[in-house]
């Protein structure tokens, strides 16, 4: 494997686990502001004990998270250095402004919300964790924003001259469609993610009979919260799939296995395509859905991977413009079945906990034991997705992704820090995962209660970042 395959690799291998953390956050960050509001306003022993449960596990994944996010910003200087020159006076933009603004607003609030129990009033305590939770927000929206312009470039010239992309349109860059459509279709997938993870964990309580009282409330909040966020992510994703189609058109031919241009194109469930990936040899389709899908009309027309290889040849020159088709097919199709499935699971917990009901069956254990990784799945197969059915393009008819690599970097050089990355890595996921399982085994504190009507309730321990 040469520099650039291991770079591509080592990127893949760092966003993808980076982004295990990342859903969980903000999803976690407004449960847990919910349920110190449910506190505040009810002054109920089991919501104190919910926020200080739950926000412990969202302390462990927020903290694991801050570190692997830091390795991503260093790679655009080591891995990616051409890329960095010819765009980084717009891709570090919203970068910048993600690390100088919301970064720092969500990490200082959630620092006093972390300190501040039995010294802040409650009303700024409580004030405190809402801040840092619309900080989480800021920062995936300039992440997006960023991302969004690989996929979609704006608001920038090209200084021959100088031969790299110079910013002129902040405010393109920021407000343009791509980038809100990404948007409002990841947060309700990061609500999604919390509130599994959330009610994941509520349902083994409730099986281990531990604090029944409050895991009822926040299994339920949970459920309800999955199922509100599947319809959320359906919306915005039918959204999404429309303007990916109009700005890259071989990215949603890509995810269908669509060789052809067609009229009244077809979904295809199941689809087994040539070696050379010129051509399908059996497909099982659902007639006229993908022209829905990508134009809003059954008879619409969509453009083919053939035809669009014809047409980026005469556009850019001579080259291959077709992804990785079987990847971004399957990648595509796991996306969203993994949505479903996890939605069809809070379905049926929550229709069982009707009228005051407790789920049971052979099925709810196991469901509810997997429900907090299906989410992450989802996410996971979704960016896989996003990425790799760009190519070959880094950002999207302006650079190629074999044209961004660093070409001073040695392939050892990128292996060995691929290891080293990949080792730590798995390190952190051996400490995360050990002490959530810590958390989660000792259960909810059962000794909180006030220490003064004033103040935030405390369990008589000073808190800590690890809690």
């Amino acid at each position: 494997m040469n520099s650039l395959d291991l770079a591509r690799w080592q990127f893949a291998i760092t966003t993808v686990y980076h982004f295990l953390f990342v859903p969980i956050t903000i999803g976690m960050a407004f449960l847990v502001a919910g349920l110190h509001t449910a506190w505040y306003r009810t002054a109920k022993l089991k919501y104190l004990r919910a926020t200080k449960f739950f926000g412990k596990l969202f302390l462990i994944n927020f903290a694991i998270g801050v570190v692997t996010g830091i390795v991503q910003e260093f790679q655009f200087g080591m891995n990616w250095s051409s890329y960095s020159r010819f765009v980084g006076d717009i891709f570090g933009a919203p970068l910048a402004m993600e690390g100088l603004l919301a970064f720092f607003l969500e990490s200082t609030f959630l620092g006093l919300w972390i300190f501040g129990w039995d010294r802040l009033p409650k009303k700024l305590h409580l004030a405190s964790i809402w801040i840092a939770a619309t900080g989480t927000l800021l920062s995936a929206y300039f992440i997006l924003a960023a991302n969004a312009w690989m996929q979609h470039p704006v608001g920038y010239i090209y200084n021959e001259a100088k031969n790299r992309a110079e910013l002129i349109d902040i405010k393109a860059v920021l407000t343009q469609n791509t980038a809100l459509a990404t948007f409002f279709h990841t947060i309700p997938s990061a609500a999604f993610t919390g509130a599994a993870f959330m009610a994941g964990i509520s349902a083994w309580l409730i099986i281990k009979k531990k604090d029944i009282e409050m895991a009822r409330g926040t299994l339920k909040l949970g459920l309800v919260t999955m199922l509100i966020s599947i319809v959320m992510v359906s919306v915005s994703g039918d959204i999404t799939a429309r303007i990916m189609t109009e700005q890259q058109p071989m990215k949603m031919a890509a995810a269908e296995a669509l060789y052809d241009t067609t009229e009244s194109a077809p979904f295809s469930v199941f689809t087994i395509g040539t070696l050379d990936g010129s051509r399908s040899v059996f497909q099982i389709d659902i007639p006229s859905v993908l022209s829905f899908m990508s134009t809003g009309n059954f008879n619409g027309v969509v453009e083919g991977v053939n035809d669009l290889e014809a047409k980026y040849d005469q556009e850019f020159g001579p080259g291959e413009y077709t992804p990785n088709i079987p990847m971004a097919y399957w990648s595509f199709r796991l996306m969203i079945g993994f949505g479903f499935l996890g939605a069809l699971f809070a379905l049926l917990a929550l229709w069982q906990m009707r009228r005051g009901g407790t789920p049971r069956g052979r099925w709810f254990a196991p469901a509810m034991i997997s429900l907090p990784f299906i989410p992450l799945l989802a996410n996971s197969f979704g960016w896989i997705f996003t990425e790799t059915a760009r190519q070959p393009w880094a950002v999207f008819g302006l650079i190629r992704t074999e044209d961004g690599v660093s070409q001073v970097v040695s392939a050892g050089a990128v292996l060995f820090t691929m290891i080293v990355f990949t080792l730590l890595y798995g390190i952190l996921a051996f400490i995360e995962v050990g002490l959530i399982l810590k958390v989660i085994k000792n259960g909810p504190s059962e000794e909180l209660d006030y220490a003064d009507p004033e103040l935030g309730g405390s369990d008589q321990q000073k808190l800590v970042m690890s809690y």
